[in-house]
């Protein structure tokens, strides 16, 4: 249930049996055919058959059988999207066993036939999700609901499939989750897990912690009015007292905490210009501010200050809106510093890039996107929590900051990545926020877990959507095969003859390969990168990818 108070918002995280209708929703508002089961084993899994036990009430009517293909037509390693007739789903072959699931990737819709097979799981080829082919569970993120599964056998030569016919609709699934059993009272100052911060970080680790069957209470601070979307934002805390594990709020509220998780995000670097308080100036924060840029650069003149991600990506947005978009930048280039100039080259598609002063632009909308942000962690500076010069707090592999009980994830932090030697960096990704939020809950309830995610991010702007996995972070050569000009080419981002990081654009799923590649703990090197390339257009010979992860080195 949701309760409120002044100010910040609290937001209680229970179930409670009058909402029982709630119970039986995904987070997307649909119904969940497989939310009266039970969990089974530690990530709370379930799977059609154990639904058939547990529902028995369920008629034969609910479930569809269908003959989907020849037992030969799939080899090893080998993906095939079959229709059912009430719906379709990915039939797998791994290892000479058959597997069935969801064919569509639930969090933006990506057809997972063209993702990646690596290992037991399939990898989203948009975002690089990954979803167990036997359970259906998600496995790295983006995204919250996990996949359902179907039984598939072989019968006289012939793949069946059996499925059910509400699953096959919805393509998704949420993982059980246990329900309250704390005493509910909103005024109450205590809570056994205080999180501070709605983002994404936030919402994993409640989610996470009631699939793991965590029964007592959950509160989450937060200013914004919305439940929990995609965007961090800063709860208005004043101070931290580790010693009492007492949070204060603006409004004088204190709550009393077991378990702390810091995940307030980041807020935009101050940027000093006259007109501060000009209603037509924003920063592209919340929803309203979205739908205020929209409706106010419709047809109109806008400006963009910034060439970062989120400035270009409005540029973008605006150019089918706006009479007229000019943006407004320090570097030539735009994306030079992470993607280098040749791609930052490529993207520049606007119609008027103004990169010199002294020139005076009409701006019906002004929307400010430098992309510089601080860690929105000043409550803390006398909290006893570290923090290094430029306010992230560092975490070990666990999200544990140097005080015990007191965890942190997402913008906030600095954490070790496995991928460069536990190497203490920051990565603001909307991925990585769903990884620590997940791995602190786990760690909350002593269930050791380290991040052992492979950074995933991605950019969309002109109906082109350009995806990178790696960290790129000091790169020394950019090796481009494709056509720029095109906008159809894989970037290959290398310090000495190491590949770090991989971006492309119309070359899908090389991004989610090269990500399979990196997670397996290998090494690519320059002399490897055709080689990747060839997997990609003759997808045939890569099966399940070990020739090319055998390749690397460790």
């Amino acid at each position: 249930s949701h309760s409120c108070r002044s100010k910040p918002v609290k937001v209680e995280l229970t179930l409670l049996d009058k909402e029982k209708e709630v119970d039986l929703m995904s987070p997307n508002g649909k119904a969940s055919p497989f939310s009266e089961c039970r969990p089974n084993g530690s990530l709370g899994q379930c799977s059609d058959e154990d639904t058939m036990t547990l529902r028995p009430q369920r008629k034969h009517r609910d479930y569809i059988e269908a003959s989907v293909c020849h037992v030969k037509d799939l080899e090893n390693g080998q993906m095939r999207e079959v229709d059912l007739g009430a719906g379709r789903a990915l039939l797998i072959k791994e290892h000479g066993e058959f597997f069935a699931m969801g064919h569509k990737c639930p969090h933006y819709g990506a057809p997972l036939v063209k993702g990646v097979l690596s290992k037991g799981h399939v990898r989203c080829p948009w975002h690089g999700a990954c979803f167990n082919i036997t359970t259906g569970d998600i496995e790295d993120f983006p995204g919250l609901d996990s996949l359902p599964t179907f039984q598939a056998r072989v019968e006289k030569e012939k793949v069946i499939i059996r499925a059910n016919k509400q699953a096959l609709q919805t393509q998704r699934r949420s993982k059980a989750m246990s329900k309250c059993s704390a005493v509910i009272n909103s005024s109450t100052g205590f809570s056994h897990i205080l999180i501070i911060g709605s983002g994404p970080a936030g919402l994993v680790c409640a989610e996470t912690l009631r699939q793991e069957g965590f029964t007592d209470r959950i509160v989450m601070c937060t200013m914004d009015k919305h439940l929990p979307y995609d965007r961090p934002k800063l709860s208005k805390v004043v101070s931290v007292d580790v010693k009492t594990r007492t949070v204060t709020f603006r409004d004088g509220f204190k709550m009393e905490y077991r378990k702390l998780f810091i995940a307030t995000g980041s807020r935009p670097k101050p940027l000093s210009y006259k007109g501060k308080d000009v209603g037509n100036v924003f920063h592209l924060r919340t929803p309203e501010d979205a739908n205020s840029i929209a409706t106010l650069a419709s047809s109109k003149n806008a400006v963009i200050v910034g060439t970062s991600f989120i400035g270009m990506e409005v540029a973008a947005a605006l150019t089918y809106k706006a009479h007229s978009v000019s943006v407004i930048g320090i570097e030539a280039v735009p994306f030079r510093k992470a993607l280098g100039e040749k791609v930052g080259k490529a993207l520049m598609k606007l119609k008027e890039v103004v990169l010199k002063s002294g020139k005076v632009l009409r701006a019906d909308v002004c929307v400010i996107g430098i992309g510089e942000s601080v860690p929105a962690t000043a409550f803390l500076k006398q909290s006893g929590v570290h923090m290094d010069s430029k306010g992230f707090i560092p975490v070990n592999k666990t999200m544990q900051t140097n005080i015990d009980g007191v965890f942190a994830g997402g913008d906030v932090v600095t954490f070790p990545l496995a991928l460069r030697s536990n190497k203490k960096v920051n990565i603001p990704h909307w991925q990585m926020a769903h990884v620590h939020g997940r791995v602190a809950a786990l760690s909350m309830m002593g269930k050791a877990s380290e991040i052992k995610t492979v950074p995933y991010f991605w950019t969309a702007m002109f109906g082109k959507s350009i995806r990178y996995a790696g960290y790129g972070d000091g790169f020394d050569d950019v090796v481009i095969q494709g056509d720029l000009d095109e906008l159809k080419f894989v970037a290959y981002y290398t310090k000495s003859e190491e590949v770090v990081a991989v971006a492309s654009m119309n070359y899908d799923p090389i991004v989610s390969r090269v990500a399979e590649v990196f997670g397996s703990g290998k090494t690519i090197r320059k002399r490897d990168m055709f080689q990747i390339l060839h997997c990609i257009l003759f997808p045939y010979r890569t099966g399940d990818m070990s020739w090319l992860i055998d390749k690397g080195s460790q």
